[in-house]
């Protein structure tokens, strides 16, 4: 194992806030970790209050994000990953999964959370075939992100760019819009985009459940329709089976049947 390749940034600087739940600490309380405070297990809890199914959701949603890698490695033959809104390490990490499948992987992690950052590069090691770099940047800087990712990806081959649970984090979905094209706008042919997020006009006790974590004080996350998410993908070749439940995406052999899941997702290749 090998030293984890840092790009500087302002993380190590910034105060890290624990007296305002967090999304990424919250999102990692659901999926079991230990890398939260009581403020976040507090909204966490009173989230699954009213909808126990948040935890489906979220791990749901890691395995989907495990299973579009796994199809990139294996059958796209993607050996660059951009992977933007990291939230804190968990299990299955894009590097863990992408490197355990080919070793000369090459990852660059983005998110803007000082306590993301710090566990990541205490944590998340790379292969010594490959790398692994981490950004402090937000979604809504597209420019910076593929700056500072040129320093560790070679951004005229081929490249994955991750966008997991993270465009609801952009509330104007124009904008959010714009993002995708300037960065997939940036990738050459042969790249690929996933793209999973909470959807709206599933299920109506998701949709209460965010409404009120909206008005927690954390920030917020908007459900966007399946449409909507449908669109991040105008333009590009959508690898089957389309845009669905991400449980519903290429689910493992045996898996058992799921229930109404409010979280979509697909992955494209760029023609």
């Amino acid at each position: 194992m090998t030293d984890p390749a840092t790009t500087p940034g302002t993380a190590t600087h910034q105060k890290i806030d624990t007296s305002v739940p967090h999304s990424a600490r919250i999102w990692n309380y659901w999926l079991g970790g230990k890398d939260n405070y009581p403020v976040d297990e507090e909204a966490g809890d009173a989230y699954t209050e009213v909808f126990p199914g948040i935890v489906t959701i979220a791990r749901s949603s890691r395995a989907f994000l495990r299973r579009t890698i796994t199809h990139l490695v294996e059958e796209a033959g993607i050996r660059q990953f951009l992977d933007v809104g990291t939230g804190l390490p968990t299990a299955e990490n894009t590097h863990q999964v992408a490197q355990g499948l080919a070793p000369e992987a090459r990852i660059v992690y983005v998110d803007n959370d000082p306590m993301v950052l710090a566990h990541a590069r205490a944590l998340l090691y790379s292969s010594k075939e490959g790398a692994t770099a981490y950004i402090d940047a937000d979604v809504t800087e597209p420019d910076v992100i593929l700056e500072s990712a040129a320093r560790t990806l070679d951004l005229s081959r081929p490249t994955a760019l991750i966008l997991s649970n993270i465009l609801g984090h952009v509330a104007d979905y124009e904008q959010a819009r714009s993002i995708v094209d300037r960065l997939v706008g940036a990738l050459p042919s042969g790249s690929y985009l996933m793209v999973n997020d909470g959807s709206l006009g599933i299920d109506p006790v998701f949709e209460e459940a965010q409404e009120g974590y909206n008005r927690s004080g954390a920030v917020p996350y908007n459900l966007r329709t399946v449409e909507q998410i449908a669109s991040f993908f105008d333009g590009l070749e959508l690898v089957e089976p389309g845009v669905v439940p991400v449980t519903q995406w290429r689910p493992d052999p045996g898996s058992p049947v799921p229930g109404v899941v409010a979280e979509h997702g697909g992955l494209a290749r760029k023609p």
